[in-house]
């Protein structure tokens, strides 16, 4: 009994062990449906929220407007987007005609932008177009990651290897390696600048119409208007033919005197010649 003894606790130990096990491994299946089980549930919503937040869009818009001064309105126009964190791209101005202005609007602050911008002036105009590069940003970083991988393993290779061969040949793969690295990441850096900066298009013209001149005040300074600009540009004609006038005056005056000249001398030998035929008649 005594030798049965310790034969019996240790099989008891094995038993109580094996239970515990068991009784872990349902715990632990039974819990992992409790776990998994909202990650099933809200699998949809978790796949797609990192979706949307890493998709890329390039936007683009178009405003067109009207207002008093298109000019100042143009300048007023460059100050919300400077203050929004943007860039003037470029920038065309016709005084009391029109302004055109391209410019980049960060991407999250577009729609506030915009609705700045409207209370400038009468929007005729609005159209924003997005234009969907997550597949072409996402190729580009993974071209862009094995292209870098490739460049440091020749890298490694020139550093440890002492053939005259390998080292030529490596070389030459790690220049044409590296000029495509430099060409992909160029391109994927003006990508994510468009896709960091949207751009708009605001064009402003006068809201002035025809109609708006037709009263006798309208018609009146129009036409006092008109009449001081042509006669600067009488002004301006009668100095710029000025020197052409003098220029003409002297050529008359040479021309004249060669004439008088040319007279005078055509006299002088006449009156000379009739004496000389009066004494020729008298000897005969």
């Amino acid at each position: 009994m005594k030798r049965l003894w310790p034969v019996s606790l240790a099989l008891f130990a094995l038993v109580v062990t094996g239970c515990d096990e068991g009784g872990g491994g349902e715990g632990s299946s039974a819990s992992a449906p409790a776990i998994s089980a909202p990650a099933i549930v809200d699998g949809g919503l978790r796949e797609s929220q990192p979706e949307e937040a890493d998709r890329k869009e390039v936007v683009t818009g178009y405003l067109e407007m009207d207002a008093g001064d298109p000019v100042a309105t143009g300048r007023r126009v460059m100050t919300v987007v400077e203050e929004a964190g943007g860039r003037v791209d470029s920038l065309t101005e016709q005084p009391e005609a029109s302004s055109v202005l391209t410019v980049r609007v960060p991407a999250d602050r577009l729609d506030e932008g915009v609705d700045e911008i409207r209370t400038l002036g009468r929007v005729t105009s609005l159209s924003t177009t997005r234009d969907d590069v997550t597949m072409q940003y996402t190729d580009l970083e993974a071209r862009v990651g094995a292209l870098r991988a490739s460049v440091d393993r020749l890298r490694a290779l020139l550093e440890s290897s002492a053939d005259v061969e390998a080292l030529i040949a490596a070389e030459t793969a790690l220049a044409e390696r590296q000029a495509e690295l430099d060409s992909l990441e160029a391109q994927r850096r003006q990508l994510g600048d468009r896709i960091e900066l949207s751009t708009l298009t605001v064009d402003i013209t006068t809201d002035r119409l025809p109609s708006e001149q037709d009263s006798f005040w309208d018609g009146l300074v129009a036409g006092w208007n008109s009449l001081w600009a042509a006669l600067g540009a009488a002004v301006v004609g009668i100095g710029a033919a000025l020197p052409w006038v003098a220029f003409l005056f002297v050529c008359a005056g040479v021309l004249y005197l060669v004439i008088r000249l040319i007279t005078r001398r055509g006299r002088s030998s006449g009156t000379t010649g009739t004496p000389d035929t009066e004494r020729t008649d008298s000897d005969a």
